[in-house]
């Protein structure tokens, strides 16, 4: 007689095909998607996935008057804080405004709309750009984002 332990669950042992809610991030389209799951599910090892180690994240701080830049590990941080905090994160990506590719480098300016639920009574929506830099090592490697450049106006 066998024992299923609910606290072990089995792996998942999908090949990764249309059913899988996952991207291989093979395709730009497929960091976007991972992007959109990770916020969904408030997951940080998703969203780790999509970095490469020496990301780098930018925004316009409009009250100081500059920009402001960190690493990947203070944008892990304030992604965890952020999912930690949110009830519910609604991320819809919108047109992509520019698209300048090879087959290992990348830069996508693209629209998007963020929803940040709180509690019932603090949503928060945000309309805005991100400009990003991907790059992969190999034309079969997966694509990670190596900059982040926030084009938003808040």
């Amino acid at each position: 007689m066998g024992c299923k332990n609910p606290f072990a669950p089995s792996f998942d042992q999908t090949d990764g095909s249309a059913s899988s809610v996952i991207s291989d991030q093979k395709t730009i389209d497929g960091v976007f998607q991972n992007f959109q799951y990770a916020y969904a599910v408030k997951d940080t090892s998703i969203y780790g996935n999509l970095l490469t180690g020496d990301f780098t994240f930018i925004y316009r701080d409009y009250d100081q008057g500059f920009d402001v830049s960190w690493g990947r590990d203070e944008d892990m941080k304030t992604t965890y804080g952020l999912f930690e905090n949110a009830q519910q994160l609604d991320l819809i990506w919108n047109n992509i405004v520019l698209s300048v590719e090879d087959s290992l480098s990348a830069n996508i300016v693209r629209g998007f709309n963020l929803t940040i639920t709180f509690n019932p009574t603090d949503v928060i929506r945000l309309d805005g750009r991100v400009n990003l830099l991907l790059n992969r090592t190999s034309v079969d490697s997966k694509w990670q984002i190596t900059k982040w450049i926030d084009e938003s106006n808040f």
